[in-house]
């Protein structure tokens, strides 16, 4: 018998139990981790290996010293992992890896490592979005959400508002035509000379700035729920430079501030009024951007007031993590979908395909 049927045979078993113990690996760009989580809700155990600071001494990620940093990485998380939840390889019922989207030699390291570990403990192996995978690490957080509901997925790479319909399924509502809200960030932090990570630092600096400081264009789009970013970023990019050729000095807080207040109000806003109007009373945050400040605080505030109920994961959990491919996992073994030995990275695809 082959292994993709025994695995099949190993999935069956599991969906008739409702229960599975999932070791998960993420490496997508410049963290690597491993996670050990039950029924896609209950964390056993999380590790991550940080690149930051190795990243930080070229100004931004270099996929090639990523590649090579996840595979010295990998094997001494998995051995950390498995000691912090007391387990051992016997314990676990299946493999998980995201495969997409990322850095492509990133994915690949992972891809590799989660296939040879699937296929040496002839467990079961499941591929995961890593979009997903931000939209689950709700699930962990929350163990009384439920589908339907409504997700703003804010990261570096993407700005989407999508229904969750169910485990697994989702409708795309409103996305960025341009620059995702993440890379704006990163953009203008760079205009300011702020150093690597620049949206997270942005944002700190925000707070202790004035918000109404400076004014920038306000986001205008066709779609309804769509976002551009690119106009806006020109705009403070240009007026940035204008003033220094001026020799007028810029106020980093007040620029931060008044930057980031432009970009949460159009997310917030275009969420809510997408809730809105589907009839959605609930309403998630998910992606790297979920741990920004002002976005957590306007979207609870302005949900609350509108009568809804509004989640979001910790930010140790709207960075890259494993626990989120966990979690996203269980429910996509709990439909049957796991993958053969040929599953390959791909660093482009979308969470939701044709569109």
């Amino acid at each position: 018998m082959s292994y993709i049927d025994r695995a099949r045979e190993k999935a069956q078993a599991l969906i008739q139990k409702g229960h599975a113990v999932i070791l998960s690996v993420e490496s997508s760009c410049d963290e690597t981790a491993i996670a050990i989580v039950k029924d896609g809700r209950s964390v056993l155990s999380g590790e991550i290996a940080s690149q930051v600071d190795t990243h930080a001494l070229y100004g931004g990620v270099v996929p090639e010293i990523a590649s090579r940093m996840h595979v010295e990485a990998l094997d001494p998380l998995l051995n950390r992992a498995l000691e912090k939840a007391g387990m051992t390889f016997e314990d676990i019922d299946a493999v998980a890896v995201t495969y997409g989207p990322g850095l492509v030699g990133a994915l690949l390291t992972g891809v590799s490592w989660a296939k040879a570990l699937a296929y040496a403990l002839d467990k079961p192996l499941v591929g995961v979005n890593h979009i997903e995978g931000h939209v689950s690490a709700n699930f962990v957080a929350h163990p009384d959400l439920e589908p339907p509901f409504v997700c703003l997925v804010a990261s570096g790479g993407h700005s989407h508002i999508v229904r969750v319909d169910e485990y697994g399924s989702y409708s795309l509502i409103g996305k960025t035509t341009d620059d995702a809200a993440g890379e704006a960030f990163d953009k203008v932090a760079r205009v300011l000379e702020i150093p690597y990570p620049g949206g997270p630092l942005l944002d700190k600096l925000a707070e202790t700035g004035d918000d109404t400081a400076y004014k920038f264009p306000k986001i205008k789009t066709e779609g309804k729920y769509d976002f551009s970013f690119s106009g806006l970023k020109t705009a403070v990019v240009n007026q940035a430079h204008t003033l220094k050729q001026k020799g007028e000095t810029i106020d980093a807080a007040n620029w931060a501030a008044s930057f980031r207040k432009a970009v949460v109000d159009a997310l917030v806003d275009k969420t809510l009024m997408a809730a809105k109007d589907t009839g959605t009373k609930t309403v998630a945050l998910a992606g790297g951007v979920a741990s920004n400040m002002r976005l957590r605080r306007d979207l609870t505030e302005k949900g609350k007031k509108m009568g809804m109920s509004i989640y979001m994961p910790p930010p140790s959990l709207c960075t890259d993590n494993a626990v989120m491919i966990g979690s996203a996992a269980f429910y996509r073994l709990m439909k049957g979908e796991i993958m053969d030995l040929d599953l390959n990275a791909q660093p482009s695809i979308r969470l939701i395909e044709n569109k």
